[in-house]
């Protein structure tokens, strides 16, 4: 048994710097892209809408908001057990999404200076955003005496290359479903501040705003880029892009159900209503979306969950590798077929919706 009381112990690289989480499919990832076909895009058919944005951003609404006040001013020792684990996976999680996003838009930033400028700057002050965001959770996380190398971060994550419209697509779902999260959070702490355990979650009302103005731009872009939307292959992405984002926020979420709890949160009732507002708010741009109310859509992710639980089990056991890989196939197997499965599952035209909105 777990002391409920003693502290979890992180692995660091030097004394207060916790080693990053390693690496797998539900972790967040680190973005490149097709620099030059970027910068060959012709925004001209929706740059009024673009320059209407970079206003916006421009306008930096968030600039003084970032500010730790005097309720962090004090020790929160009384976090512990796996409350404090699950509270400091929580803040690393969101500090490396967010850090990847100002990598990501710094670069491109820098990339399209001289041939995008409208673009060029849009990304430039979207990075600025992400940079806020991630310090200020890195920042969090020292106050329970950890924090993360972000300069090591850059150089040790592997990046995954992704052509320009599936970084559209990944990004715009991506900071829709931030905004989600974190208005969902704020609401229900605003209602019930019995619950709010940590300073951090009073801030998330603006903060969801650079997520929701984030996703706007990319918004935009596509539809400065009609071709990336108007065919079968935009349905058969989108589609995917819809369902990895879901089932990877779902199975996460699952297995920190307890840090939701703390919060006052059912994970699975947080989970779907997040989903169903991403979802309604991606039918704005996107040709399709899914029928998440088709009751096979949680049934087929839980049991990924179920197997998830199983294959954490074989993983923490002292059977050999050997032994270990010919459980775990099976289940690799299950979690690939009820993927398969969603992914064909009939999705819903979007095409009325839009008309409806625009």
């Amino acid at each position: 048994m777990v002391d409920s009381l003693k502290k979890p112990d992180f692995q660091e690289m030097r004394p207060g710097v916790k080693v990053p989480s390693k690496e797998t499919i539900l972790t967040p990832r680190f973005y490149t892209t097709d620099f030059d076909k970027m910068a060959k895009m012709d925004i001209s058919v929706n740059e009024d809408e673009l320059i209407a944005i970079l206003e916006e951003f421009r306008t930096d609404y968030n600039r003084h908001h970032f500010v730790r006040d005097e309720e962090f001013a004090q020790s929160w020792d009384h976090i512990d057990g796996d409350t404090r684990r699950l509270f400091v996976e929580f803040l690393e999680r969101s500090c490396t999404a967010e850090f990847s996003g100002f990598l990501l838009y710094k670069e491109l930033g820098r990339r399209l200076k001289n041939k995008s400028p409208i673009l060029a700057e849009c990304f430039n002050l979207m990075s600025r955003d992400e940079a806020r965001h991630a310090g200020f959770l890195n920042k969090a996380m020292s106050d329970f005496n950890l924090s993360l190398d972000l300069g090591f971060l850059t150089k040790s994550r592997k990046y995954t290359f992704f052509e320009p419209k599936f970084i559209f697509y990944a990004t715009y779902l991506s900071e829709k479903i931030g905004y989600w999260r974190y208005i969902t959070i704020y609401r229900h702490l605003e209602a019930h501040p019995e619950d709010r355990i940590y300073p951090i979650f009073r801030f998330f009302e603006n903060w969801c705003q650079d997520e929701n103005r984030h996703g706007d731009f990319f918004d935009a872009i596509m539809r400065a880029q009609p071709q990336i939307l108007n065919d079968w292959q935009a349905k058969l992405w989108c589609r995917f892009f819809l369902l990895s984002v879901f089932a990877t926020m779902y199975l996460n979420d699952i297995q920190r159900a307890d840090f939701y709890a703390a919060i006052g949160l059912n994970a699975r009732d947080y989970d779907k209503y997040v989903i169903e507002k991403t979802n309604e708010t991606s039918g704005r741009v996107f040709p399709i979306i899914l029928d998440v109310e088709d009751p096979q859509f949680y049934e087929r992710l839980e049991i990924c969950v179920k197997n998830n639980e199983k294959l954490t089990a074989i993983a923490n056991s002292n059977k050999s590798g050997v032994v270990k890989l010919l459980q775990k196939l099976p289940l690799y197997l299950s979690n690939g077929w009820q993927f398969l499965k969603l992914y064909f599952m009939k999705p819903i035209e979007t095409a009325t919706m839009q008309s409806s909105v625009r």
